[in-house]
């Protein structure tokens, strides 16, 4: 395995994760670290996303399958972790899937069925940016699915992800967790900042009040879930530089990837200009107001 991958994840199964010490609003206490500043994140990510492309070179070699589930409450953090796994590796092999809310067509299907077409073929990573974890999660608390239906899936969830598993599948799935308030500062920051105001749905809003009401659908969740074959994995992301290092070192872990061979790479000769002469064109140039 490769270098940075050789230290296992402490919290293999999650549940000495769930419970770290919590403050009364419920984050986890990290005790009194200084938060990680921006050229800090960047080294120590580096050498992570060079791990994560020795990866991706690994899954396409040996046509691994892979599937990571990221869940947690709104603003814990899920999409900034996502675009930090993916922004340094080809989106042919890492697919990131954030599926939009169900068709009329979807609806009259079976629950799960719109997800599995989006599992990963030989030699594709795939990541869901929420899941089929909806259904236990924004689903039940705001009432988009009956209490039946919600613990029909929670008695056939973990059957299904032993399918997954069976046929082949390293299945990862991460919760972010987030305190109360860190989740109510970065809405108000989504509300204030033109660049962020995109991220604040009408549902992010109707979900606000509902804290207690998605603790309890969590906590269902895992009892369904949370098994050997599929376990969940809990990141304290009340600090989004760490949460997102501690993410992707936790992830290299998982996984027993090697270092596939690489030939050296000389660039070749350019041709001759054989007489070429660059063109009077007047092209439309872009200003360079900066």
């Amino acid at each position: 395995m490769a270098t940075a991958a050789k230290t296992k994840g402490k919290h293999k199964n999650g549940k000495k994760a769930q419970h770290l010490a919590t403050t009364d609003n419920g984050a986890v206490d990290n005790g009194t670290r200084p938060p990680m500043t921006a050229k800090e994140f960047e080294r120590e990510l580096e050498p992570l996303q060079i791990e994560l492309v020795k990866l991706q070179e690994w899954v396409k070699a040996t046509g691994a399958r892979i599937c990571i589930v990221f869940e947690g409450r709104d603003a814990a953090g899920k999409g900034g972790t996502i675009k930090r796994i993916a922004e340094r590796v080809s989106p042919r092999v890492f697919r990131v899937i954030a599926l939009p809310a169900p068709t009329e067509r979807e609806k009259s299907q079976m629950y799960i069925q719109r997800y599995l077409s989006h599992l990963p073929a030989a030699g594709e990573v795939v990541i869901f940016d929420r899941s089929w974890y909806n259904r236990s999660g924004v689903e039940r608390v705001m009432g988009y699915a009956t209490e039946a239906q919600v613990q029909e899936f929670l008695r056939q969830v973990a059957a299904v992800e032993q399918a997954m598993v069976d046929s082949g599948i390293i299945l990862i799935k991460y919760w972010l967790e987030v305190g109360q308030e860190e989740q109510t500062r970065r809405l108000q920051d989504r509300i204030n900042d033109g660049r962020k105001t995109w991220k604040l749905s009408p549902m992010d809003l109707e979900s606000y009040g509902h804290w207690y009401d998605y603790s309890r659908a969590r906590d269902a969740m895992f009892a369904a879930s949370d098994r050997p074959e599929a376990p969940w994995h809990v990141i304290d992301s009340n600090e989004k530089r760490r949460a997102r290092l501690n993410c992707i070192a936790h992830l290299l872990s998982l996984i027993p990837y090697k270092e596939m061979p690489r030939q050296k790479i000389t660039l070749p000769k350019r041709q001759t200009a054989h007489g070429y002469v660059e063109p009077d064109y007047p092209y439309r140039l872009v200003p360079q107001r900066y």
